[in-house]
């Protein structure tokens, strides 16, 4: 019994892998090792923590949370609040963002460079038709994905990922060059792949896909608070060992390549020339299985999970038809390229970043606080001023004297990060209010404590 559960285990954690591992997970290092050449460790280090770190706190804490749903637990701040980042986080990783993306980079990666014209906008059209008619097959029975993706797709994905890399040391393709500006030192370099990090979106998703994680641990026979965090942090280690084994060694490769072929624009020909020139021909075939079989298993992740919360939210819409708007509305973002979408998604992802961050901080100290509703609402409403400020300065929309306080006022800002200040100050108003306010003041109600 013991063996087999361990298996099952296992093949969770491959699936939520899988889950995890699309489009920009292969781009983004790969684009990140280049700039950072001789500063590629440090940059590693801040994207692992971003990349890594990130997606296993966001799953523990919804399995320490004990609440069923994402939208359950952003509400411990006020329910209007976790309508709002429930539904933006959906949308952000499913088809207005993440969805697309990941049939854009296939079409990039593994379909464009076998024409040697570079490939047509016709040959795109019916490439991202098969490719999301295809997820929508596959997400419309969401109870076979254990067996479809944790022990078919990811082990397939994992060995050739796996060629990649040894054939890479067998035959470097050089070695790393002076980084540009913004990794010229090693904590500048740290600090921008921390913020690349967010590119990957799986923070967010995280806190999305641990719902089915729960679902299938509970299914083995997990049923206490304990039992359940202790098998969903199991399963969320073998996913996030095996993404940092890949982020580590593909950021080598990016770091290697700018001498063989020069710095590209995006992660997407780093990938395609290093494969050709460490396979030859075959090199592109190895390289379309790896891409088509990550993207393929995170688009079926992410349109089975806002398709499930959806059919939820707004009754009389069954699932599948759910399943229908969000593959046919990915397809539509997809046609508008890869480039666009990575650079529309800048700014919603420094926006909501910080917020996915500070949720699970708070979701950990949860008892620290007694679940005092006050605590969760200051910290986040602090946190979510300097986040919307993030978001506007990424989108270049100019906010007069705001912008020119927070740069020069506001610690840490100007990288990004201003908003640890504001969430440390929203924290500490939220234990003074806790204080001075009874538990039982309507405007206070205090959650559940999690056992």
């Amino acid at each position: 019994m013991g063996e087999k559960k361990g298996n099952r285990t296992i093949a969770i954690g491959l699936m939520l892998f899988a889950l995890f591992f699309g489009a920009g997970n292969l781009i983004f290092p790969a684009s990140m090792g280049q700039n950072a050449g001789e500063n590629v460790w440090w940059a590693v280090l801040g994207f692992v923590i971003t990349g890594v770190g990130l997606p296993l706190a966001g799953v523990l804490a919804m399995g320490y949370s004990g609440c069923k749903n994402l939208q359950e637990l952003s509400s411990r701040v006020h329910p209007a609040f976790g309508l709002f980042f429930t539904v933006i986080s959906y949308l952000t990783i499913g088809p207005c963002f993440a969805t697309p993306r990941t049939g854009s980079v296939s079409y990039e990666i593994a379909v464009r460079p076998f024409f040697a014209d570079g490939g047509s906008d016709m040959v795109m059209t019916v490439f991202l038709v098969v490719f999301f008619v295809v997820s929508y097959w596959l997400s419309a029975t969401p109870s076979k994905l254990v067996d479809r993706i944790g022990k078919i797709l990811t082990p397939t994905l994992l060995v050739v990922i796996l060629l990649l890399i040894v054939k890479s040391f067998i035959t470097p393709l050089g070695a790393p060059v002076a980084p540009t500006e913004v990794y010229a030192t090693a904590s500048a370099a740290a600090v921008q792949g921390f913020i690349d990090g967010y590119g990957t979106m799986d923070a967010i998703a995280s806190l999305v896909f641990a719902i089915l994680v729960i679902e299938f641990v509970m299914e083995d026979g997990a049923t206490t608070p304990r039992e359940i965090t202790n098998e969903v942090f199991r399963a969320g280690l073998i996913a996030v060992g095996c993404l940092a084994f890949v982020y580590i060694f593909i950021a080598k490769i990016g770091a290697d390549s700018v001498v063989a072929f020069g710095i590209q624009e995006t992660g997407a020909p780093v990938l395609t020339k290093s494969a050709m020139i460490l396979f030859g021909n075959i090199g592109a075939v190895i390289l379309a299985v790896i891409v088509l079989l990550a993207c393929l298993s995170t688009s079926i992740g992410l349109i089975t999970s806002c398709a499930t919360y959806f059919h939820v939210l707004v009754g009389g819409v069954g699932y599948k038809t759910w399943v229908a708007i969000f593959s046919a509305f990915s397809f539509g973002v997809a046609m508008f390229g890869l480039k666009t979408i990575i650079v529309a998604a800048i700014p919603v992802l420094m926006f909501i970043y910080p917020l996915v961050v500070v949720l699970c901080i708070l979701t950990f100290l949860h008892n620290l606080f007694g679940g005092r509703q006050c605590v969760y609402a200051w910290t986040m409403g602090m946190t979510l001023l300097t986040a919307l400020v993030n978001g506007t300065q990424t989108a270049k929309i100019s906010l007069g004297g705001i912008d020119t306080f927070f740069n020069t006022m506001v610690p840490f800002h100007t990288i990004g990060m201003g908003w640890i200040c504001f969430a440390v100050v929203g924290f500490v108003i939220g234990l003074i209010w806790k204080s001075a306010v009874k538990p039982s003041d309507p405007a206070d109600v205090s959650s559940a404590s999690v056992e």
